[in-house]
């Protein structure tokens, strides 16, 4: 067997969350998830829809909390100029496990001091995780998030299936 189909090559998105960027805590989340010694295949700052914010929370559109949740990936409780992440694709070898204990438990209080939640997050008075940064929790999921927040296009390196297509009066934003 090669050498390289030994290896467990995953994908993951990372998220640097709304507070994450309010905290301007870009450069220490970046330096801590570089200990994975991970490569980055797609990044770029997005303005989060309320669409893609509720597509990305899909499997907890039934909890109580589901609408504070999008309001929070939205930025909605960091003022207009916050209304934004920054969006990441990580590649390598069992990525997901690697990232996911760099970034430490979902809830704050529970993460390891020296993660990035341990670290940097916090549980607002109104119950909300502020936990700074988003990682996929599985490959299916990664596969399904990184579809939702990345083009192909948009990637160094073709990690899906992909297929090109010409549209029919397909609108599209150009320098002026």
């Amino acid at each position: 067997m090669p050498e390289n189909a030994k290896k467990n090559i995953q994908q993951l998105l990372i998220l640097i969350k709304p507070d994450g960027l309010k905290k301007s805590l870009t450069g220490n989340i970046l330096t801590k998830l570089s200990e994975a010694k991970l490569v980055i295949i797609g990044a770029k700052v997005v303005h989060v829809s309320r669409e893609l914010a509720e597509a990305h929370y899909i499997q907890l559109r039934d909890k109580p909390f589901f609408p504070e949740l999008v309001d929070y990936i939205q930025g909605k409780i960091h003022g207009e100029q916050y209304s934004r992440v920054l969006a990441l694709v990580y590649q390598g070898e069992d990525a997901i496990v690697k990232l996911r204990k760099i970034a430490g438990a979902t809830n704050p209080e529970e993460a390891d001091p020296i993660s990035i939640r341990g670290a940097y997050g916090r549980i607002t008075t109104k119950g909300i995780y502020e936990n700074v940064i988003h990682c996929s929790s599985d490959p299916s999921e990664a596969e399904r998030e990184i579809k939702l927040w990345f083009g192909p296009d948009e990637l160094v390196v073709d990690v899906y299936p992909s297929r090109k297509i010409t549209p029919d009066k397909c609108e599209k934003v150009v320098w002026a």
